[in-house]
């Protein structure tokens, strides 16, 4: 992704490998306020930074947690297969317990714990982890561009497009999933407006998602997540992208929280409603939306906000921002049914209704 640095233009992915073998990772809790990187130095580290928000994104938490299991592989070089096996178990135990709703946590750390072999030294199993946490992230990066392919062609010139939270480069590695067919579209010359959902409580898309948008130099607006309504009804918006954190055998999506809203509001005044994402966030065990695990976050980030005073003081801090003695709830996810959803934009095509038919043929292909 491009990112403005005083008078040049730079490209950078959201993880990377430092030259001392740490994971790189953008500090996504400093955007836009500051650009810095965060650095896991080891399993316990890793598991800070998907569970505290350092990362986030369906995705980008697989990617990490993947990389998480090669800090962990590479710590035990000078051990036995037997005590291998238990630290890897471990890690992989905590980092499935950082965050429950986003599937491509699982799926990744099934992947790479699926490949480890009792019949190969130590040495060969460490290699044979570091490679397939590469493919994965290499594998992630070029499924974006395939959404931003097939995403673009529902992209007509003059169009406006809305979203809600991250789902761009900061979200994934690098292109993004509901980002990826705007880059696309962007790049091939058309002119488009994006509406960008502040998203609260975390505000990730008034935080992120325009900062990547103005660093792309792509016209957008940060509308207030309680306008979509008025601004979709006024006949402002021409579709929607959003990405997803879990898509469930009966085409039953779930997204950040206030997706389900957008759906509702786009069904009633007849605007398509699109989902991006890569195979990783189908979940092939789960039937119907309602038995996905919701996450329910500290309560702190609903009362609080992200602010500065001024540029002598950059550092984000967290200001109350309601009556603190109230009690609040903070479900992160919501679950959009299946019949709200005009298609899913994959690596492979874009799926159509009915999704369940649609969704089953895509995973049997896909094997």
């Amino acid at each position: 992704m491009k990112v403005k640095i005083g008078n040049e233009i730079k490209n950078y992915q959201s993880i990377c490998w430092s030259t001392k073998g740490f994971i790189n990772v953008i500090d996504q809790r400093k955007l836009p306020f500051s650009f810095e990187v965060f650095t896991a130095r080891n399993v316990e580290e890793t598991c800070f930074a998907i569970k505290e928000m350092v990362v986030r994104g369906a995705p980008l938490i697989g990617v990490t947690a993947a990389n998480g299991l090669v800090l962990a592989a590479k710590s035990c070089e000078d051990k036995e297969f037997e005590e291998f096996n238990n630290i890897l178990v471990s890690a992989a135990n905590e980092l499935s317990k950082t965050r429950p709703t986003a599937v491509d946590l699982f799926n990744s750390i099934q992947r790479i714990m699926k490949i480890v072999n009792k019949n190969e030294s130590v040495r060969e199993n460490i290699a044979n982890i570091k490679k397939e946490a590469e493919n994965l992230r290499l594998e992630t990066i070029e499924e974006c561009r395939l959404i931003g392919e097939y995403g673009n062609q529902l992209i007509k010139n003059g169009n406006r497009i809305m979203t809600i939270c991250n789902a761009g480069a900061l979200a994934t590695v690098d292109i993004g999933t509901a980002l990826a067919p705007i880059r696309k579209a962007h790049s091939d010359g058309k002119e488009i407006t994006v509406y960008v959902n502040e998203t609260r409580p975390r505000l990730q898309g008034a935080r992120l998602t325009a900062w990547e948008l103005y660093h792309e130099d792509i016209e957008h607006y940060i509308i207030t997540d309680n306008s979509a309504g008025h601004i979709i009804k006024n006949g402002l918006i021409d579709l929607v992208i959003v990405g997803a954190d879990r898509i469930v055998l009966n085409g039953d999506v779930a997204n950040k929280i206030g997706t389900y809203t957008l759906s509702v509001l786009c069904k009633e005044n007849k605007i398509p409603f699109y989902v991006a994402a890569p195979i990783s966030t189908f979940d092939t065990t789960t039937r119907s939306g309602k038995d996905i695990t919701i996450e329910e976050r500290d309560g702190k980030e609903v009362r609080t906000a992200l602010s500065v005073n001024n540029e002598q003081d950059p550092e984000p801090k967290r200001r109350t921002i309601h009556h603190s003695l109230s009690p609040n709830l903070n479900p992160a996810f919501d679950v959009t049914p299946s019949k709200n959803i005009t298609g899913i934009i994959t690596p492979k095509g874009i799926l159509e209704q009915p999704l369940e038919k649609s969704i089953t043929m895509l995973l049997e292909n896909s094997k």
